[in-house]
């Protein structure tokens, strides 16, 4: 059956819109979820991305990547350096990939096929949805730790002490499972859902940790035996080996969102207010409460006699049950705030792409779920070494060389011009070799194995060889991160120069239009 010719709109902004997308939506690549969102629907302000921010930034797990660097043996100063730099540095690619989602309305697994190839994109964002799969397993068991934890305060020993199953009492299983229906029944209700919730939820967070870090104050005596703790490290050849790995866990904490912030751009009123809002929601928020993270944990030093990293385990230990039960709540909802924008919207998309026409985005968040209780995520909390060193590092790598890709091919490679229509053709511009394109793929895997070849844990204390898999490569694996972005980033283009891939469509020679509404015939 032959195609229609399908139009695409260039707005004044710059943003683009399908005039016409018949003969696009039987195709196998094409459902209501990763269809482009028409200009008319785009309406998310600045505060709404800075919001957002605010609501991914302030989750338990970004406490305890903060107070599990007090626990490393940095001082707060140290910590603070530390998740300041990383963020500013994971700021970086998070815009470079926001722009196309913004642009054109797409999603990021619809983002990759422009440059992975429409089935080549399966790679990045099926590595992205099982790693968000991970993270989300993370925060919902999290979360189920403070409901029954919360509960317990009331119900008492038999709730508290009820008999194990599998190392755990039946009642924090049960907790678990709650706390995973709740956050499944807010996917359930859309993307609009999510933005409505993250609106109030984020800032109110941020609030209520600040009023804990005052009642650590005064507890601890105020900010001067605070500020005063010496680190344990030092400056100098005790700091530089702890410093690394856990700076490319700061980076690796944000890097899946690097991948995929289009899936949230997609729905922004302009790409300045896009940009605006992310800069002023990440760095800021995100530095300002780890450093109320660090100064609890800190606190914590002084009047518990030792480090508590775990915000769970700080609020069993408060006296006053007020404080105690007024802290377990807030974990929760800060859990469930981060949880459901961070590390579902994402997989969701994702695993839709895989089967569009079989797997919406409802049912991509249900599957989110379900992998995030296999991942087993109580065994990634078990010690800040297993959760910065060897989760955060190992996915750091990864997700680096795969935004690495996008980033090339969308700015270097392409100069941010993209044909619409043509990502949701099978046969299209994009199809590569049989839906491939292997620069792509060659790029993102030497990337990968540069920055992961060395991977290696301490003995007894992690799941790789202690001499790395490759051992030439071990003192790569502390720049992770880094060399997996940087390699991949010059490979790509090179490879994409010297062997440059046609991507324009039958028919179509003309160049980016002018910024004005026109209609260009595809």
């Amino acid at each position: 059956m032959s195609e229609r010719i399908t139009s695409e709109v260039v707005h004044s902004d710059g943003r683009v819109d399908l005039a016409d997308s018949h003969g696009l939506e039987s195709g196998r690549l094409y459902n209501a979820d990763l269809a482009p969102v028409p200009v008319r629907e785009r309406t998310w302000s600045t505060y709404a991305y800075a919001a957002l921010w605010m609501g991914m930034a302030h989750g338990i797990p970004s406490y305890l990547l903060a107070s599990g660097l007090i626990t490393l043996g940095m001082n707060w100063i140290q910590a603070v350096l530390t998740i300041a730099l990383g963020n500013t540095v994971v700021l970086v690619p998070l815009l470079l990939n926001s722009h196309a989602g913004a642009k054109y309305g797409i999603p990021f697994p619809v983002f990759a096929r422009s440059s992975f190839g429409v089935v080549g994109a399966n790679l990045p964002a099926l590595l992205r949805a099982l790693i968000a799969c991970g993270w989300f397993g993370i925060q919902t068991w999290v979360g189920g730790q403070a409901m029954y934890t919360l509960v317990g305060s009331f119900a008492g020993d038999g709730w508290t002490h009820a008999p194990q199953v599998g190392g755990y009492a039946w009642t924090m299983w049960l907790s678990f499972a709650v706390f995973w229906i709740v956050q499944m029944a807010l996917i359930f209700r859309g993307v609009e859902a999510l933005r409505w919730f993250e609106s109030w939820a984020g800032p109110a967070v941020l609030v209520v940790f600040t009023v804990l870090l005052v009642y650590m104050l005064v507890k601890g005596g105020g900010f001067g035996p605070i500020l005063s703790q010496p680190s344990k490290l030092g400056w100098g050849a005790d700091f530089w080996p702890v410093f690394f790995p856990s700076l490319m866990g700061m980076i690796a904490y944000f890097a899946t969102l690097s991948l995929n912030m289009s899936d949230f751009t997609r729905f922004a009123a302009g790409q300045r207010k896009q940009a605006l809002g992310q800069v002023l929601g990440l760095p800021t928020t995100m530095t300002f409460f780890s450093m109320v993270a660090v100064l609890t944990t800190s606190a914590t030093v002084i009047v518990f006699g030792g480090p508590v990293w775990d915000p769970i385990e700080l609020a069993e230990k408060f006296s006053n049950p007020i404080v105690a039960l007024f802290s377990l709540f807030v974990v929760m909802a800060a859990t469930f705030a981060a949880n459901v924008a961070a590390n579902t919207v994402g997989p969701s998309y994702d695993f839709s792409n895989a089967f569009p026409k079989l797997i919406s985005f409802r049912t991509g968040g249900l599957i989110t779920g379900v992998i995030g209780i296999v991942i087993q995520p109580w065994r990634l909390l078990s010690s800040p070494h297993l959760y910065i060193d060897t989760w955060l590092g190992f996915c750091g790598g990864l997700l680096g060389a795969a935004a690495a890709v996008l980033a090339a091919d969308y700015w270097l490679v392409r100069g941010r011009r993209l044909h619409l229509a043509e990502l949701y053709k099978r046969t299209g511009a994009y199809a590569y070799a049989r839906g491939w394109n292997w620069r792509a793929v060659v790029a993102f895997g030497v990337g990968a194995v540069l920055a992961l070849g060395g991977a290696h844990s301490d003995p007894g204390d992690g799941p790789f060889p202690v001499g790395g898999f490759i051992p030439a490569l071990k003192p790569l694996y502390d720049f992770g991160w880094v060399i997996g972005f940087c390699v991949t980033l010059v490979l790509y283009t090179v490879l994409s120069r010297v062997f440059p891939a046609d991507v324009t469509p039958a028919g179509d020679a003309a160049p980016e239009a002018e910024p004005e509404t026109k209609q260009v015939a595809r």
